[in-house]
């Protein structure tokens, strides 16, 4: 039985291995044929470039830290000093990928490119009056349109460095390093949510990997690492508001889900998320509806703000959706990406998590009645189907912004707040040390052969 499940997970990760190659070959002949799909090494945004840096040495040392102690220290920590130890580890794998680009190339000026935000900080030295004309900027051949980041995201994004560089946290260096702390935290915050939601032991089995995600080669440094913390937060404090007495974790997990509205037009899709830790928390919502009014309330406070402020994000969308098609996502071929963005999941999340995917289907449909029971509640069985809820949550995430047409190539960056989800699928695979050294193998093998753009 044991060697027969093996068998079959190394088969699931063989599959994900092979769509990743299906991807590069047909990407390259398509590129080299059609020279329709606008990147250099597809499905990657990213060049063939071997290289090596001061983070060679430092993120193999991480990794063998990781898969050595991980498993053992996640077991035995007390959680309070489980969760500072995860995302210190986090930060040590981002930081150690980053810098096998070199401190200049991997991280100062990440962040300082012509499509990048700090281009524009100096647009907004009347904040309320940029606002009121944000939409004005959106497309091409408007007066003074915004570079792709900027009009391709609510100006929540932008003002993030804004206000950064106004308290004196100004520059490439200073706004790499947010976002590298804030993805970092990315990882405690699905384990908060996996404990509230499944229970201790599967999110003490998920946090090695949560660690150790493949994903980080693009959270050093790209804005999208901010926004996974940002929306993995949001989801992590509706997880506390459902098993936690206090109403406010309603209205912080409110505050935090109508932020992320403001940083990506896709968190529209946090609803999916959303919904399914309020699923798994129904019984608690029955005794207590007052948290919705709490979570409502929280996440009509960004709009409000915003709206009154003179941006409205109903008229920003459609003109983001036409900028889109004015640009290099109106001639990518939607049949190629609709299939290689799932291999460039398949590289964010790692090998390790098909296999968990698999395992993750068959406890939900073992006991699809009891992930609906109250968390904390109905042993084992219960808690793998709930965690089997949230991951499936995640993965539709995933699978919307696939359809929608709306991400075709950039998916290893833009996915990163969905794609964690789908890592504490690998909290059901036994002898975890092998399944961590193959998704540290592969973020090294990524960063140490391609340039990435991110």
């Amino acid at each position: 039985m044991i060697r027969s499940c093996l068998r079959r997970d190394l088969a699931a990760a063989s599959v994900a291995a092979l769509l990743v190659l299906v991807a590069v070959l047909v990407g390259h002949y398509v590129q080299n044929t059609q020279h329709n799909l606008s990147v250099r090494w597809a499905p990657f945004v990213a060049t063939w470039n071997p290289h090596v840096g001061p983070g060679t040495a430092a993120a193999p040392l991480v990794a063998a830290a990781v898969i050595a102690y991980g498993p053992p220290l996640a077991d035995r920590l007390p959680w309070r000093g489980l969760l500072p130890g995860l995302w210190a580890a986090a930060m040590a794998w981002i930081w150690s990928l980053a810098l096998i680009d070199g401190w200049w190339r991997g991280i100062a000026v990440k962040l300082t490119t012509r499509y990048e935000y700090l281009q524009v900080i100096d647009r907004f030295d009347d904040i309320p009056a940029t606002l009121r004309t944000f939409n004005d900027h959106i497309l091409i051949g408007t007066p003074d349109n915004w570079p792709p980041h900027i009009a391709g995201h609510p100006p929540g994004a932008t003002l993030t460095f804004v206000l950064l560089d106004r308290i004196g946290l100004g520059g490439g260096a200073w706004a790499g390093a947010f976002v590298i702390t804030a993805g970092a935290s990315a990882a405690v915050a699905v384990a908060v949510a996996v404990r509230a939601l499944a229970g201790e032991r599967l999110a003490r089995r998920a946090a090695p990997f949560l660690a150790l995600v493949p994903g980080a080669v693009w959270m050093g440094t790209s804005a999208d690492a901010y926004f996974a913390g940002a929306a993995c937060w949001a989801v992590a404090l509706l997880a506390l508001a459902v098993t936690r007495r206090s109403p406010w974790w309603a209205s912080a997990s409110g505050l935090l889900f109508g932020w992320c509205l403001y940083l990506s037009y896709g968190f529209t899709l946090l609803a999916l998320l959303g919904g399914g830790v309020l699923l798994l928390g129904r019984r608690r919502l029955r005794e207590r509806p007052l948290l919705l009014v709490h979570l409502v309330a929280g996440l009509a406070v960004a709009p409000v703000a915003f709206t009154l402020l003179g941006f409205a994000w109903w008229e920003a969308y459609p003109l983001l959706v036409e900028r889109y098609h004015q640009g290099v996502g109106g001639t990518r071929p939607y049949w190629y990406w609709v299939w290689a963005n799932l291999a460039l999941a398949v590289v964010i999340t790692g090998l390790a998590t098909a296999p968990g995917l698999r395992r993750t289907g068959a406890a939900l449909r073992a006991e699809p009645r009891r992930a609906l029971t109250a968390p904390g509640t109905g042993g084992e069985d219960a808690a793998a189907a709930r965690l089997a809820v949230l991951v499936a949550a995640g993965l539709l995430a995933i699978v919307a912004a696939d359809l929608s047409g709306m991400s075709k190539a950039e998916t290893e960056r833009i996915w990163l707040p969905f794609a964690m989800w789908l890592l504490p699928a690998c909290a059901f695979l036994p002898r975890p040390r092998g399944w961590l050294a193959a998704q540290a193998v592969l973020a090294l093998l990524v960063n140490h052969l391609l340039l990435t753009s991110w």
